[in-house]
């Protein structure tokens, strides 16, 4: 069966017209729906999913699930020791949706680190992304860097290598040294 990874930054927490006329396009061709347990746009998705009594729906969590609206089945994840919990701690559970899942569908505020990281994962494996850029109320389907590149630089992004170039964090260079 088919799934969509779904995510988005945490600083948005409602759903517009625009990208709940795409979750309804998701629940009518019912592919299953991929989503983490945050606060968020990853806590509206599932009130909206909830409220629709849509069921195919898998929660990924890191230990124990902050957010499962639906009450849907849950995959635990862990991170490796010594990572603290941020970003890096929770990237664990998104590089494990992006690995399972047919296509994503991302919902940016235009800052979120991790939801541009999950884009980039998804391309790098070459798997398309539909990128809704909250800011630009515009979506842009991303299938390659240069795609990705051009929406950034569309959505008002000055300096998009230094922007991606920042998506590395401290932690991630010394998991990568050793």
């Amino acid at each position: 069966m088919q799934s969509v990874f779904i995510a988005g930054s945490r600083s948005l927490s409602k759903l517009n017209a625009q990208v709940r006329e795409r979750l309804d396009n998701i629940m009518k061709q019912n592919l299953t729906v991929l989503i983490g347990d945050a606060n968020g746009i990853d806590k509206a998705v599932q009130r909206y999913l909830a409220a629709h009594k849509y069921q195919p729906v898998h929660i990924y969590c890191m230990g124990v699930c902050r957010n499962n609206i639906g009450n849907w089945n849950t995959l635990m994840h862990r991170a490796a020791r010594g990572i603290r919990h941020g970003r890096t701690y929770y990237e664990v559970k998104d590089l494990a949706m992006a690995k399972d899942a047919s296509c994503g569908f991302m919902i940016w505020d235009g800052i979120s680190k991790g939801t541009l990281k999950n884009v980039i994962n998804l391309i790098g494996i070459h798997k398309i992304v539909l990128l809704y850029i909250d800011p630009k109320k515009d979506f842009y389907s991303v299938r390659t860097q240069d795609e990705l590149d051009r929406a950034l630089m569309e959505s008002g992004i000055e300096n998009v290598k230094k922007l991606l170039a920042s998506l590395e964090t401290k932690e991630e260079k010394l998991l990568i040294h050793f």
